[in-house]
């Protein structure tokens, strides 16, 4: 298969809205495939690489040299390209690989080149989400789209799956379980509300108790133990074990042999209360020295696998009586079990009063959905807020001058693409400020118009999560609605732009719509 075969089921794609025809698209592509070919080709048919990083960005494919008049570039020549330039380091690195570059892209016809470019800068606008992708495969395989879901969630993401979905079928993907030292996507929440109305989307009520969980402004992490090895891993299933050795010395004294555990890691002050989650997620972001006098505390809400049991299908309630066993009060998530409304809600109110974000209701009767977000964890703060995609920022004024200010904030639609709900520079402080300008600087669409434009466009991967006090009708933005008094709460690293939340999500949280 030649590069130039991705690139023009790309603009296919990239042509049309219709998820179906997506689908198609793709899932033709993929049963042209070799074998061999596969992992990467699944990549770049969702727009991705398979290095984490390359070294390459906007500066470095800003001048390209001529393309070439016919397409004789394969996927698994670029791949290997890549890992050339994402393994290179130390001195004459950066002219090794710019010469790597110009030397790859004089290969690429001109339709190849704009493709490698947006590639390389996470820049691909076909609307192929990982789902779609997924769905694709499915088709191709002549498997069911849950085999290929339950799969990819359990062995961390769509490419480690796509071989066996091709070539074993649903039998292979069936052997596919969870295993101590590989990562899992994590179980999500919904949102509700209030405590009453989570209970009761969770399935409670009289009679049928729920789980109700503080809810920490903490970091995620998954954290598996074979023996005497600890892995610590982020959400988005990066190891960070070096990065918290308390995480490590703790599920290390646990007197269990294999063990998963899902939890949070937060710093707290002296008095017990939550440090402001920029602090947390400096200590999770950096080596434990680098951070000296702000150390972490794990705290556990979850078990997914203990000594050769796998817990993933095994109800709430049998999970939660395995964590008790295992697992010290003091790293246990403070809970309450209960069918009362009242109970749960004044529980709420406490967790409130000492710092925490709010709750997540429970229902004690069902699996652990890896990778979902369903009714069966429902979270509720005391404020509405959404992840939302930086879009585009705006160059400030006044005390604000010389820093990248206003945000345009985006939603995720299904087909990849985002739509504009409002702007706002609420929240930001002058640290804040700092570091955006530098990270959408990088995030710039084109750098050569940082300066010489008012609005600079970005690409879409910085998460915020954003307050505001409700919706209103708007026929500013092409969604139709906006949000009302939206602010600032932090950048979320731990995300990316495929796990913002939907405009779909967004609507939902409406009710009664004010009017513009």
């Amino acid at each position: 298969m030649l590069l130039g075969d991705l690139v023009e089921t790309s603009g296919v794609v990239a042509a049309t809205r219709s998820r179906k025809a997506k689908v198609a698209a793709l899932a033709e592509r993929l049963a042209e495939a070799d074998v061999g070919e596969l992992p990467v080709v699944t990549a770049y048919l969702g727009g991705t690489i398979l290095q984490r990083r390359t070294g390459v960005g906007w500066r470095g494919v800003s001048t390209l040299p001529a393309p070439a008049d016919e397409p004789t570039l394969t996927p698994l020549e670029v791949h290997a390209t890549l890992d050339v330039l994402a393994g290179l380091s130390g001195p004459g690195s950066q002219e090794a690989r710019a010469s790597g570059v110009r030397d790859l892209f004089a290969q690429a016809t001109a339709d190849e080149q704009r493709w490698l470019r947006g590639v390389l800068t996470g820049n691909v606008r076909q609307g192929a989400l990982d789902a779609l992708v997924q769905e694709a495969i499915a088709a191709a395989a002549g498997v069911k789209l849950a085999a290929v879901r339950r799969a990819a969630m359990l062995a961390g993401g769509t490419v480690p799956i796509v071989v066996e979905a091709m070539t074993g079928g649903e039998a292979a993907l069936a052997e596919i379980g969870l295993e101590v030292g590989r990562p899992i996507l994590p179980m999500l929440a919904s949102s509700a509300p209030d405590v009453a109305s989570a209970i009761a989307k969770a399935g409670g009520g009289s009679g049928i108790p729920v789980e109700v969980d503080v809810k920490l402004d903490g970091i995620r992490i998954q954290v598996h133990r074979r023996g005497d090895e600890v892995q610590v891993a982020t959400r988005s299933l990066d190891d960070i074990t070096a990065r918290l050795p308390e995480v490590v010395e703790v599920v290390r004294a646990l007197p269990t042999g294999d063990v998963v555990l899902d939890g949070e890691a937060i710093a707290l002050d002296d008095h017990g209360r939550p440090r402001p989650f920029q602090e947390t997620a400096s200590r999770t972001a950096q080596a434990f020295g680098a951070a000296a006098g702000v150390a972490v505390t794990p705290y556990f809400f979850d078990v997914l696998y203990l000594d050769g049991r796998d817990l993933l299908d095994s109800p709430g309630s049998e999970r939660l009586a395995t964590l008790d066993a295992l697992v010290p009060e003091a790293h246990r998530v403070p809970r309450l079990v209960t069918d009362d409304p009242a109970a749960a809600d004044a529980f709420a109110h406490e967790a409130l009063a000492a710092g925490h974000e709010g709750v997540v209701v429970k229902s004690l009767t069902i699996g652990y959905a890896a990778g979902r977000r369903g009714s069966g964890w429902v979270k509720v703060k005391p404020v509405h807020t959404l992840d939302l995609v930086v879009l585009a920022v705006e160059w400030g004024s006044g005390r604000r001058q010389g820093w990248l200010s206003n945000i345009h904030l985006g939603a995720r639609n299904p087909d990849g693409t985002f739509t504009m709900l409002g702007k706002t520079f609420k929240g930001m402080t002058d640290e804040m400020l700092a570091w955006q300008t530098e990270r959408f600087t990088e995030l710039a669409v084109s750098r050569e118009t940082i300066h010489d434009h008012y609005v600079v466009q970005l690409r879409p991967e910085q998460v915020v999560e954003i307050a505001f006090d409700g919706l209103q009708r708007s026929s500013r933005y092409p969604g139709g609605i906006a949000l009302r008094f939206a602010r600032v709460v932090r950048y979320r690293d731990d995300k990316s732009a495929d796990e913002a939340d939907t405009l779909d999500t967004v609507r939902s949280l409406g009710g009664a719509v004010a009017p513009e």
